[in-house]
């Protein structure tokens, strides 16, 4: 990858798709995880206004540090850059006390880590609303439309994805070029929400360098048979992945009315 062109033709992009919707910048949330920093940083270099929200949900301490570096880093280099930390914990907490928490305790984990991610989305747009400006998605390639690693309505709401067209090591080749913090650029990645340090590796049972491999053999036509050992276990997970989470990858079924009952 020629990693410089791609940063340049990013930034164009963004800038040009900002001007065109004649829009102020962009709002992005950051985690303290890599592709948020990578996200956020390419934003700032287009001058346009950036603001970086901290949404913390019972967050680890870990995540909140790293993200805190990153934004005061960002600061730092870039005029054009501010931030804000809304604490949605008590949000969380209240609806909680609303919503009935009885199932099975995997089931209603789940629901909650989503409702998390949905909480922040609303937050993030209801910033890029007051503002007149664009929430900046910050999925990958391989989270977006390899194993769908993400909430729908939640970090999947975005009005434009500058990196979802990147694999999870280009990006961190980007990373490293724009001199994203080396807490960052060493931590396991990780979703937060479930309010621990479990990274994306445990839940998925595959590295993002292994689901890279999976999603080319894929591409290529590949079946669970051409493997054996550790390779076709991690790609029946990707596959296991990818068919489960097809809902979030295809447009929303429309439900088409035939001409003859008009």
């Amino acid at each position: 990858m020629k990693t410089e062109k791609v940063v340049d033709h990013i930034i164009g992009w963004l800038k040009d798709y900002a001007e065109n919707a004649k829009v102020n910048g962009f709002v992005v949330g950051v985690s303290g995880g890599i592709d948020s920093a990578v996200t956020s940083t390419l934003c700032a270099k287009t001058g346009l206004d950036v603001i970086c929200l901290e949404m913390p949900i019972h967050q680890a301490k870990s995540h909140v540090t790293r993200a805190q570096e990153h934004i005061e880093q960002l600061k730092k280099r870039f005029d054009n850059v501010s931030d804000r930390r809304i604490d949605l914990t008590p949000v969380f907490e209240e609806f909680k006390t609303e919503v009935s928490l009885e199932g099975k305790k995997a089931i209603v984990e789940m629901a909650l880590a989503n409702t998390r991610a949905r909480l922040r989305m609303t937050t993030l747009y209801y910033h890029a609303g007051l503002l007149g400006m664009l929430v900046a998605g910050t999925g990958n390639k391989v989270e977006d439309f390899g194993v769908g690693f993400y909430t729908k309505y939640g970090d999947g709401g975005v009005d434009l994805s500058p990196i979802a067209d990147l694999l999870k090591s280009e990006v961190y080749a980007i990373g490293e070029l724009l001199e994203v913090p080396k807490s960052i650029m060493k931590a396991a990645p990780s979703d937060g929400l479930f309010g621990d340090a479990r990274s994306d590796e445990d839940q998925i049972g595959a590295s993002y360098p292994e689901l890279e491999w999976a999603m080319k053999m894929d591409d290529e036509g590949k079946k669970v048979e051409n493997f054996s050992g550790r390779e076709k276990e991690v790609f029946k997970i990707f596959k296991r992945y990818n068919s489960a989470n097809k809902h979030k990858m295809i447009p929303i079924p429309i439900c088409e009315i035939p001409n003859k009952l008009r």
